[in-house]
């Protein structure tokens, strides 16, 4: 397992912050070339960005790339730029507005043919999928199954609150709504990835000094299925860390579960009683998740 507790949003057009995201406690970082990058700095950054995959040390984290869209003019020159520049160093690249399987197919493509002319390994390099479009979300289902590639799907509040035009000026936050405004969205996503066994990130809070707050939005992710959420700030990394990793109680009970439940099993009986709650094969496989994100966690 993969983990993807916390993905730090590291401008590439800042060779400061990306040092300092390689040496963060974040499980991936991606240095973005879209959204936090002038449109006047944009080619600039690229060297940027090859220069920190090639001269900092990415070991035990995700190095991850966000492209621009592919509706910008600038894709294809990052793709090609990076891949070649500092494909050993890449894990994956992550896709900003994937409205379609095609647009998944495009990108592999293309990752296909740079690896095989780099002398790269032919499908080494991931793709991370965001949805935040209303035309991603409608083809949410076939875009999680594009491509073996994809490690996981990204939800963006921001772009997706523009596109379906919903109310509010904070991206990642629910005002005046009696609930998690985005509850659906989110989980239709985790739905179409766990069908395609890939990973779920809910994206950013943007109010990142407001940590209470970004708490809950990251306890409220994890409700929904996710595996993670952005940080936009290095002081939101800890808390995404410490809302994703197991607690304490839960290892110990999962690990628990798993014994006895295995035993049961051994002895031919189908649920048994553990502390007053039934344990069947659903509560099983509940408890083998923890486990094993808490084994991926060194814990």
């Amino acid at each position: 397992m993969e983990l993807r507790r916390c993905q730090l949003a590291s401008p590439g057009s800042n060779i400061r912050m990306l040092e300092k995201g390689s040496q963060s406690a974040a499980d991936e970082v991606f240095l973005d070339l879209e959204d936090s990058v002038a449109p006047n700095a944009k080619v600039e950054a690229r060297k940027t960005v090859v220069q920190a995959l090639n001269e900092f040390d990415w070991s035990g984290k995700i190095a991850c790339v966000r492209v621009n869209g592919l509706d910008t003019k600038w894709f294809y020159g990052d793709l090609i730029e990076i891949v070649e520049g500092g494909g050993e160093a890449l894990d994956t690249i992550m896709l900003p507005k994937a409205n379609s399987a095609a647009d998944v197919y495009m990108l592999d493509t293309l990752l296909t043919q740079i690896e095989e002319n780099n002398g790269l390994d032919i499908g080494a390099i991931g793709i991370e999928a965001q949805i935040e479009t209303a035309m991603g979300m409608v083809n949410v289902n076939e875009i999680a199954f594009a491509s073996e590639r994809l490690r996981c799907l990204i939800f963006g509040p921001g772009d997706y609150s523009a596109s379906v035009q919903a109310r509010g000026l904070s991206i990642g936050a629910s005002e005046n709504y009696p609930g998690h405004v985005w509850h659906y969205a989110i989980h239709r996503i985790v739905v179409a990835a766990r069908a395609a066994e890939i990973q779920v990130i809910d994206g950013p809070y943007a109010d990142y000094a407001n940590l209470d707050g970004y708490r809950q939005s990251c306890e409220m992710a994890l409700a929904l299925g996710c595996d993670g959420k952005w940080a936009i700030h290095p002081n939101q990394i800890d808390v995404a860390n410490d809302v994703f990793t197991p607690s304490a109680d839960d290892i110990a009970k999962g690990r628990r579960i798993v014994a006895e439940y295995s035993k049961a099993l051994e002895e031919g009986k189908g649920a048994i009683a553990i502390d007053g709650e039934m344990v069947d094969a659903a509560t099983l496989k509940m408890a083998e998740i923890v486990v094993e994100k808490a084994e991926a966690a060194g814990l």
